[in-house]
């Protein structure tokens, strides 16, 4: 019997990836919304969106087994609203946005975890006495402010000053409608506490400043039960904000690793969260030997998909496959065929230029030839901006990505340097 999963978002990359799943021989994937509607783009008519997938849903001749998706807003939250009115497996609007609203998420954190969260107030960027505000919540310089919705690392600031302040809001103001307008049409089919509700779409968050040896923790709940699966390691670049690599598994002594698994499954049973994978940001402060957790997102992360791959033998995207379809994931460990691996991010920190020149295609198959199993995906296009680049940092722009495999960690990093060597890409009118 053909089970029917759709997927929001799909592309060609993840659909190979789904058919190298276990146990998917009875299962026929369709895609449900474009990947150019939902992650292409920063213009987000969610309301325009569920109506389409509704009527894609409701023309289709055949059972609906599962409606799933791999991607960060608008998928993640659009995902409990279809499924509910489908009749499929997934975590509830009201504990997505316990973790998802960040606001609510620190408030139901420390009812549970207050040692591992930072201070930390919900402000309106569009309230010129916003840094006062902040003051008073006993919030000093430095610290951290970012949307109460955000998509990666957009539109995140670290402030040592009122200029930087002052600047972050400019920032803020210009550009935070665009997601959060879209998620105030979610927030308003949601069963909220009233001071909650208070904080709408376009508010952002200040926080004190956290740090340490970053990693994420990869997990999913099945019925109540609460299973860590992966941790990834989140290696910067010395001095900046910005991501160098994303390594697995973890070099987080083991101690450490276990501790951030019970924070994980203390704080998801008490939210509620059910039926549906997510991973969980930490930070460990080794001097202090303090674990901070920064922040729960409602998803695989998709970018770990290859590295769970290489090293246990499957994406785990298995997990938001079988979970989909009520199912316990069947997620292997270290049956793939490298010991560690990593994604590299290939990155300018300028402020913006024109993109001259991209590597073709043939050199960037040239380039995945240096290192057997490697993977690249270049973001930029000749002749555009580098701010016009969907999903970039505050600090820096991507262009690329290298997924590859290796027997240690010095051989990754050895064996990224050779693929780089092949790859060229050119800069003018750059903005320092």
């Amino acid at each position: 019997m053909t089970r029917n999963v759709f997927v929001i978002g799909l592309n060609d990359l993840n659909a190979d990836r789904l058919r190298r799943l276990r146990g998917v021989g009875d299962v026929v994937f369709h895609p449900l919304l474009t990947p150019a509607q939902v992650s292409e783009t920063q213009d987000f008519d969610i309301p325009a969106m569920l109506a389409e997938a509704e009527e894609t849903l409701d023309a289709f001749d055949g059972s609906i087994d599962a409606i799933v998706g791999y991607i960060d807003f608008p998928v993640s939250t659009m995902l409990p609203l279809l499924c509910k009115k489908y009749g499929t497996p997934n975590a509830s609007l009201e504990s997505l946005l316990k973790c998802e609203h960040k606001f609510w998420s620190r408030k139901v954190m420390a009812e549970v975890i207050p040692d591992h969260i930072p201070k930390f107030t919900a402000f309106d960027p569009f309230d010129d006495d916003a840094l006062s505000r902040i003051g008073e919540a006993d919030l000093r310089f430095p610290f951290f402010v970012k949307p109460i919705k955000s998509s990666g690392s957009r539109l995140g600031f670290r402030i040592d000053s009122p200029e930087d302040f002052d600047y972050a809001t400019q920032k803020l103001r210009a550009e935070i409608r665009s997601i959060g307008e879209p998620f105030d049409h979610v927030l308003a089919q949601a069963d909220m506490p009233d001071d909650i509700r208070a904080v709408e779409g376009h508010y952002c968050m200040a926080e004190q400043v956290i740090g340490g040896r970053q990693c994420t923790v990869e997990g999913y709940v099945y019925n109540g039960e609460v299973v860590p699966y992966g941790t990834v390691d989140s290696i910067r670049y010395p001095q900046v904000l910005s991501f160098f690599y994303y390594l697995y598994p973890s070099t987080l002594p083991t101690r450490i690793q276990d501790t951030m698994n019970d924070i994980t499954r203390r704080i998801m049973a008490h939210i509620g969260y059910d039926n549906a994978g997510f991973n969980i940001e930490y930070y460990w402060d080794e001097v202090s030997n303090k674990i901070w957790l920064l922040e729960i997102n409602t998803r695989i992360a998709q970018s770990h998909c290859d590295l769970f791959e290489m090293v246990d033998g499957v994406s785990h995207q298995q997990v938001t496959i079988d979970l989909g379809l009520g199912r316990r994931p069947d997620m292997p460990q270290g049956e793939g065929p490298q010991n560690v691996a990593g994604e590299f991010f290939y990155r300018v920190f300028f402020n913006d230029a024109t993109v001259s020149r991209v590597p073709s295609k043939a050199e960037i198959a040239v380039a995945e030839e240096q290192v057997d199993g490697t993977r690249i995906s270049s973001y930029a296009s000749r002749n555009s901006r580098l701010s016009e680049l969907p999903e970039q940092d505050a600090y820096s722009f991507a262009v690329a990505s290298v997924w590859m495999g290796a027997s240690k960690q010095s051989k990754l990093l050895w064996n990224y340097e050779q693929v780089m060597k092949k790859l060229n890409y050119e800069f003018t009118d750059i903005v320092e």
